[in-house]
Order: C-alpha cells, then sequence, then structure tokens
C-alpha cells in the first residue's frame, strides 16, 4: 500500500484508531455498567473458539440482544459491560478448570476475545459466557496437542465463500456432526453486496455496505444462522479472509471500484477488518490497526500437521491481465513469502498444510494452444507462484498440501514445479473446496469444469456441488472426502460423499480411494 495514501488516512482518523487500540487494551471512555440485566437474550450471535495452542484457545462471543439494529450495536447502551467465563472438563460444569471475567467495550462492538492459558494439550473442554442475568449457549472445544508430541491422527474440514442470500447453510448442519478436531475458514464469511436472491435470506443493510455500522449488521445477520452457530459450537475453527469480508476483488490498498479514492477505500478497509475481528475468535496478534491486520499464522499439531494460515488479500500486487511475469509482483507480500518458505523448511511435521485463499494450480480454460487465465488466482502472479515452488523444492519441504476456498467448486490438482512441462516434479497437492452457497445449487459437471479438465493434465477431479470438505490424516496418508448436498436454496437437504482421494507420505501425488466413506 502506498505510504502517502495509509499518512493519509491515519491522518485522518488517527483519534478513532486510537479508541479502538484503547479498547482493545482494556480501557474505554463509556461509563461501566456494574450490575447489566437483560430482558433480551444477548447471545444471540452464539459463541466460538478457535485458533487452539496445546496450552489453551481463543474464546468469542458478542452481546447482540438486537443484532440488527440499525446503529451497528447490537441493541446494547455506550456503557462497558462486565462478563464472565468458564471452562470445564465436563458439559454440565461440575470440573471448572479456568474462569474469569472480561470487558466488552462499545468501541468494539461489545464482542469479547478470551485467550484461555494453562489448558491440558489435546484435551476437549466446554465453555459458556454469563452477562448479568442470562447464560450462553456451551462451546465445545479442544487444545492442539503438544508441540513435538507423536500425535497419531487428525480429522479437520474446511470450507468457504457462504452467501447467505444465494442458500441455506446445511452443510455446516451436517458437519457439526462430523468428528472433527478443527475447521478452516478459507476466506468469504460474509459478502458486501446488495443481494436479496428468492429465498427470503435477503441481505441487510440492503445495499452494498461501507460503514462499520454495515459491516456489523452484515456479520450480525449471518452469525444469526443456526447451522452456523452449531458448528462455531462444536469445533475450534482457524479463519482467513479473501475479498468479499471488504469488497469484491481487492488488492492491498486498491479497491476494484475505480470511483473509490485510495483514501476512501482504507476507510472502508479498517473498518471492515475491525467488524472482522470483532465477529471472529482470534487472538490478539491480530487485533486491527487502523486498514492493517495481521492474519497469516501458524498452527501445529504435534508431529503430524502444521497448518500455515495465509492472507492472499491485504499484501498482494494490482491484478494486471495475465501472462506478466514481472517477478516483483507478490501474492502473499515479501514478509509473508520469507515466513511461509521459513517456517516450512523448518517444519518437523508429517505434513505441511496451506490454508489459501485462491486457487493455486495453473487453471487454464483453454483447450487449444493458448491459454484463458484468471487474473485474481496465483495464475495471475505467476512469479510469485514459482517462487514458492522452487523454494519448496530447494528447500526440500515434504507433503506440503493446499487446501483453497473462494472458486465454488471442488477440484484435485497435482501441483507441478513447472505446468508447462507435465513430466516436472510433483511439489504438492492441492484440494480446491466448494461453497457452502454461494453460486446456487450448483451441478456436478458445468463448463468451467469441462474447461478445466480438457485443458490441465494436472487436474484430476472436477464438481460443482455445494458442501464442505473433510480431510483424515495420520502418518501413512491423507485422506479427503469432499462431502455435498444436492441443494441449497431448499432446507433439509442430505450430505453424501462424492469422492474421496488419498495421497500417501513421500509420494507427492493423488490417487482416487474407491473405499467406502
Amino acid at each position: 500500500m502506498p505510504n502517502l495514501h495509509r499518512r493519509a488516512f491515519l491522518g485522518l482518523t488517527g483519534a478513532a484508531g486510537a479508541g479502538v487500540a484503547a479498547a482493545i487494551a482494556g480501557f474505554s471512555d463509556a461509563p461501566a455498567w456494574a450490575d447489566p440485566s437483560f430482558t433480551d437474550n444477548p447471545f444471540t450471535l452464539g459463541v466460538a473458539s478457535g485458533d487452539p495452542l496445546p496450552d489453551g484457545v481463543v474464546l468469542w462471543t458478542r452481546l447482540a440482544p438486537d443484532p440488527l439494529a440499525v446503529d451497528g450495536l447490537g441493541g446494547m447502551p455506550r456503557r462497558v459491560v462486565p462478563v464472565t467465563w468458564q471452562v470445564a472438563e465436563d458439559e454440565r460444569f461440575r470440573r471448572v478448570v479456568r474462569a474469569g471475567a472480561e470487558r466488552a467495550t462499545p468501541e468494539l462492538g461489545h464482542s469479547v476475545h478470551v485467550e484461555v492459558s494453562r489448558l491440558r494439550p489435546d484435551r476437549e473442554y466446554y465453555y459458556r459466557f454469563r452477562v448479568g442475568n442470562q447464560l450462553s449457549p456451551v462451546g465445545r472445544t479442544r487444545t492442539a496437542p503438544a508441540y513435538g508430541a507423536d500425535r497419531r491422527r487428525l480429522s479437520f474440514g474446511f470450507v468457504s465463500c457462504q452467501n447467505l442470500p444465494a442458500g441455506y447453510f446445511t452443510a455446516y448442519r451436517h458437519m457439526a456432526e462430523e468428528d472433527l478436531d478443527l475447521v478452516l475458514h478459507l476466506g468469504d464469511y460474509i459478502y458486501e453486496g446488495p443481494a436479496a436472491g428468492t429465498i427470503g435470506r435477503a441481505h441487510l443493510p440492503a445495499t452494498e455496505i461501507f460503514s462499520l455500522a454495515d459491516y456489523r449488521i452484515r456479520h450480525s445477520q449471518y452469525k444469526t444462522d443456526a447451522d452456523l452457530q452449531l458448528a462455531h459450537a462444536r469445533f475450534p475453527w482457524a479463519v482467513t479472509w479473501d475479498d468479499h469480508e471488504v469488497e469484491n476483488n481487492y488488492a492491498d490498498g486498491t479497491s476494484e471500484d475505480a470511483a473509490q479514492s485510495p483514501e476512501d477505500f482504507l476507510r472502508r478497509r479498517a473498518v471492515a477488518y475491525q467488524a472482522y475481528y470483532e465477529h471472529m475468535p482470534l487472538r490478539r496478534i491480530s487485533i486491527p490497526h487502523g486498514p492493517d491486520m495481521r492474519l497469516y499464522r501458524r498452527l501445529r499439531y504435534g508431529n503430524l500437521a502444521e497448518f500455515n494460515i495465509l492472507d492472499g488479500r491485504q499484501y498482494r500486487s494490482d491484478q494486471v491481465p495475465t501472462g506478466s511475469d514481472d517477478p516483483s509482483r507478490t501474492m502473499l507480500g515479501n514478509a509473508q513469502e520469507k515466513w511461509l518458505l521459513d517456517g516450512m523448511s523448518a517444519s518437523r511435521a508429517r505434513w505441511n498444510v496451506l490454508g489459501n485463499q485462491t486457487v493455486i494450480a495453473e487453471a487454464d480454460r483453454d483447450p487449444g494452444p493458448g491459454k484463458t487465465l484468471s487474473d485474481d488466482n496465483w495464475s495471475g502472479y505467476p512469479a510469485a507462484r514459482q517462487r514458492l515452488f522452487d523454494g519448496v523444492v530447494e528447500r526440500r519441504v515434504e507433503n506440503m498440501v493446499v487446501v483453497t476456498g473462494d472458486a465454488h467448486c471442488s477440484m484435485v490438482a497435482e501441483l507441478k514445479q513447472n505446468f508447462d512441462d507435465q513430466s516436472s516434479r510433483t511439489v504438492g497437492v492441492e484440494f480446491l473446496g466448494t461453497s457452502i452457497t454461494s453460486g446456487g445449487d450448483g451441478a456436478d459437471m458445468d463448463g468451467r469444469g469441462t474447461e478445466w479438465l480438457a485443458s490441465n493434465p494436472h487436474m484430476k477431479f472436477y464438481n460443482a456441488k455445494r458442501g464442505y470438505v473433510r480431510c483424515q490424516l495420520d502418518h501413512r496418508q491423507w485422506r479427503t472426502d469432499y462431502r455435498v448436498v444436492p441443494f441449497v436454496t431448499e432446507q433439509g437437504a442430505p450430505v453424501s460423499t462424492r469422492a474421496s482421494f488419498v495421497v500417501e507420505s513421500g509420494r507427492p501425488g493423488v490417487q482416487v480411494d474407491t473405499a467406502e466413506a
């Protein structure tokens, strides 16, 4: 982002930014509400946990007795509210092991982020909040194994792209019935546009969103979905964003809309980032500072898996017509790119996982001698992709698996060091996961899938139904199950496994698994 634009933004918003920073640090100019009492449920947005470590986890809620209030404050007064929390070994809270209190401030929309510590590794826990006379729903979470511990098995799910007007979040209800250690959300948690849809789930506000109040209301509307709440309460999540949490196809400080000045877009990005933080189970390292927010991070699961959660939106170069091999162009930014390669080269885990936003495999739509590529995914940043793949080879990184969202379809690809030479080294595997609802009901095959499979021999599977992805791994192999629903525009869809694939440790290729899911 140009420094001139950032300085101009900070000059215009310094006081507001300082107020948010103070609120995050536990200070607020608002008066205290020492003995709060509610006639309406303040926990309408549910509870969540995230970013598990061996000794702790983040607990989240936000007080909002009127979650869609037009001022974005969720029906809360402009007062500081004490919120207590408990963590127990049992669902009835007979064995409480940790407890404490936090201050919910109006500056942060009365959101609560608790970084619980001194828990035991690789253990299941239950948690809840209390404010005044109201008790929250109970959530379940799980800590990560101790660093370097010999974890034999791991099961996680990954999801993306949940457009509320496009369909019902039935896939989340099915996912909540799985036995998972972790859920990754890879972006497009909300959509910023004014879509109404045809099933009675129109966006609120009814216009495209720009202000902090707008973004808070939109997040609140999504968070009131019962199926989404169930999945959050069932498992710890690790979240990252793509573009629609702010604006379609933005790149660093550049808006897709040429009519937005850089300063106006930075204001929009700042309030969107703040609202995102307010509604996600994130640690303090992700506290936003104006239009900047550190989201890339690493989670370790013993000696079995290491998750590199990427941010492919905030630091990228602007999109240009595809084919540019300018080596200065970046998808992750120099600092994150170095962090990723350094981390993977130092990893002692069996599986090195990248939680990634946009398709990293070359995705050509022209079956002829030419190429038709997207400028928004990694094919629009070929030099950055080549640096990553060459770095993986040079540093002898093994068992790299990339899990991806954004494209509203399922796809499996072997990642070639040189996509123009299919005999070149396979450096890893990509599992692209479909959307929860975005794109509507979908189909087993569509025009893009036909083009991709005809033009890209490294792609092994395509499907455009909605759903989620389940991954089960041990030290010998990685298994991916594509779990799909036949429709999202009506409620009550069943779930089934459309296809399963296996990657064997030490053999960077993919095989169809015909065993029963």
